[in-house]
């Protein structure tokens, strides 16, 4: 599935299910991972054709109002493609809602990606991607090994390999029948060298043979990360915001 086939309300909805999972009602429960925590109690996507909002089923229905308007009043505009400052009012102003029921714990935002039906041009560079499963789990040894249960919960997971020992993996960290959503980490002694973005394109690949949705997002303040999506000339669809 490519994502010219999908408009940005599509890809929203798909982001959130990967995100998150929901009650019956389609309020949010839980973060999507093993083990994973209690949902924000508020989220927002908010992209160029329009805004979704999903609430926790402990936010009360007068904040809920509240909360609707504040975004509702925020014009289609502030959409954009770095959108760190527009983002940084608009939690502000949500938060101060929010925190009348309770104290807002954590407040983060961030742009949403999905890959263009073109696969990128990538300089070959040093080491080689391989995937990576039970029969090359040591490849994760020393520098990456508390991603070997990824093997398992996150998969496909892809490595880059340096003298057979891998220095930057990206994973299916958030899995749903529709969309997947990449976690990727390179080893701190070797990054700066494009590893990143070479296993990111890897896993889209295998994720779109898959038949499912591969799905990209950061925050505003991980210049690596969104370095990454420069490069991979990802397509944005989204911006986060997620208040807790």
């Amino acid at each position: 599935m490519a994502v010219g086939t999908l408009g940005d309300q599509a890809l929203i909805e798909r982001h959130i299910e990967a995100l998150y999972t929901t009650d019956s009602a389609g309020q949010l429960l839980r973060v999507r991972e093993p083990n994973g925590g209690p949902a924000p109690r508020f989220f927002v996507c908010r992209g160029g054709g329009g805004v979704v909002h999903r609430f926790r089923g402990d936010v009360a229905l007068d904040i809920r109002r509240e909360l609707e308007a504040a975004v509702a009043a925020t014009p289609i505009v502030a959409f954009a493609a770095d959108g760190a400052d527009d983002a940084r009012e608009e939690l502000s102003r949500l938060a101060e809602i929010l925190a009348r029921s309770a104290p807002v714990t954590n407040a983060s935002s961030g742009p949403a990606f999905a890959f263009p039906n073109e696969e990128p041009t990538l300089d070959s560079g040093d080491g080689a991607v391989v995937e990576v499963t039970e029969a090359n789990l040591g490849l994760l040894d020393p520098l990456l090994r508390p991603w070997a249960p990824d093997i398992y919960n996150s998969p496909p997971l892809f490595a880059l390999t340096l003298r057979d020992q891998a220095v930057a993996v990206c994973g299916s960290v958030r899995i749903t029948a529709r969309a997947h959503e990449a976690g990727v980490e390179t080893a701190p002694t070797h990054r700066g060298h494009g590893y990143a973005a070479r296993v990111v394109a890897a896993w889209a690949k295998r994720v779109r043979a898959l038949g499912v949705e591969p799905l990209y997002s950061t925050s505003w303040e991980n210049a690596a990360s969104r370095a990454v999506a420069r490069k991979l000339a990802l397509v944005h669809f989204g911006n986060d915001l997620h208040l807790t």
